[in-house]
């Protein structure tokens, strides 16, 4: 597949700009309907809902499929981290900002280039990539402190919840790491998806009831379009639309386009949520940004 892979296009940046606009947008989707439905229960609905999706594509466009092949067994490790993983954002989002969850998952690049340079020869990391962890890292310490500047309680919650953020990437990055190492990598997207997307609907729903939650009776248009949004067009349309791009253009050119996803993030929670920035945050953010950039770059 390497050798018919081309640069980017006009088409394919235009593809990756809505991607990472759509990915910093979730995180406040969450938070914008957890007042009437919980954060757990959302992204365990829309896992579940965009699993039916991937599995109606299978069967409509005659995608090879068994769960009796090599593919399970890695499958089922790939949607228990992709579970615990969101069980993590759903926990974080109660303590802590849309924005500071945005930047902190979005570390996970930083994590899986670390993995996969203890893992993979192929992937041994450079001196530009050296730098670009020792910058994220930075960064993540500068925007944890600047939640000293706030009271107490604030800063015990913050706390709390961008310490889920960065658990949260480090399970996506291993997430990663799983499907790159196991035979997922050589699997029709459609499949790694499915296995991600329904693993991990039935360990969050399951999560949900033994805590004793159940639907909302009554729901508001905000929640709707809310688990309409995450469910079609993040866990179903981008995520297959990420693997599509990765099947037709270089990866290194793609996976630059990731450090625009927290920008994207921080600005929706400035704009709709009103969350604040505080200066050591918005120095780490860029820090943080900065660091996946140069993670991210390849000599040609």
């Amino acid at each position: 597949m390497s050798a018919h892979r081309k640069n980017l296009d006009g088409f394919a940046i235009s593809l990756m700009l809505v991607l990472c606009l759509c990915w910093g947008l979730q995180q406040v989707a969450v938070k914008l309907a957890a007042p009437v439905i919980g954060a757990t229960m959302q992204l365990g609905l829309r896992s579940g809902l965009a699993a039916v999706l991937v599995l109606l594509l299978i069967l409509i466009k005659k995608i090879p499929f068994s769960l009796r092949d090599k593919h399970l067994l890695p499958g089922i490790a790939a949607g228990v981290l992709f579970a615990v993983e969101f069980l993590c954002i759903s926990l974080g989002l109660k303590y802590t900002t849309a924005s500071h969850m945005s930047v902190f998952l979005y570390t996970a690049p930083i994590f899986t280039v670390l993995g996969l340079h203890w893992l993979i020869p192929a992937e041994r990391l450079q001196s530009t990539q050296w730098l670009g962890i020792l910058s994220a890292f930075a960064g993540v310490a500068i925007a944890f402190s600047g939640a000293f500047s706030s009271s107490q309680r604030d800063v015990a919650d913050m706390l709390i919840g961008d310490s889920f953020g960065v658990a949260a990437a480090v399970l996506w990055a291993a997430t990663t790491i799983t499907i790159r190492k196991s035979s997922l990598s050589e699997a029709e997207p459609t499949t790694t998806l499915f296995y991600q997307l329904a693993v991990g609907a039935a360990i969050l729903l399951a999560f949900v009831m033994m805590r004793g939650e159940s639907l909302p009776t009554q729901w508001n248009m905000t929640s709707i379009v809310s688990l309409v949004f995450q469910t079609v067009v993040i866990a179903f349309a981008s995520y297959l639309t990420w693997f599509w791009l990765m099947r037709r253009y270089l990866a290194s050119r793609l996976s630059v386009f990731s450090f625009l996803t927290p920008l994207f993030g921080v600005a929706a929670g400035v704009i709709l949520m009103h969350d604040p920035i505080s200066p050591r945050f918005a120095l780490g953010a860029v820090l943080v940004c900065g660091g996946i950039v140069l993670v991210n770059f390849r000599r040609t």
